[in-house]
């Protein structure tokens, strides 16, 4: 089993938040392909790194769900459409192996 996490800014490199039905969409089609979805978006996460020139930071949503297989280009293609619709050049998509307990 792996559990997948999507890290998702509130707002484009410019300020411009998101709006609610973005990230509505972004569970409704995680919900549909994988029959379930855990999202953390009461408590915004802090992502911070360093670039030339000083650092830059990110106020972030955490999606995640569970899936039996990585399926990878289907994945890859998902991780561009949401770099597409988020306006980012890079979002983390993530997996980690796990065992259920």
């Amino acid at each position: 089993m792996y559990l997948v996490q999507i890290l998702l800014p509130l707002a484009d490199n410019d300020g411009v938040a998101f709006t609610r039905e973005d990230f509505a969409q972004v569970r409704g089609e995680l919900a549909e392909r994988f029959g379930g979805i855990t999202t953390f978006t009461r408590a915004p996460a802090e992502g911070v790194w360093t670039e030339v020139g000083g650092s830059r930071r990110d106020d972030l949503f955490v999606f995640e769900v569970m899936a039996r297989d990585i399926d990878h280009a289907w994945w890859e293609r998902y991780r561009a459409e949401l770099e597409r619709r988020f306006r980012q050049e890079t979002l983390v998509v993530r997996s980690i192996k796990v065992d259920m307990l």
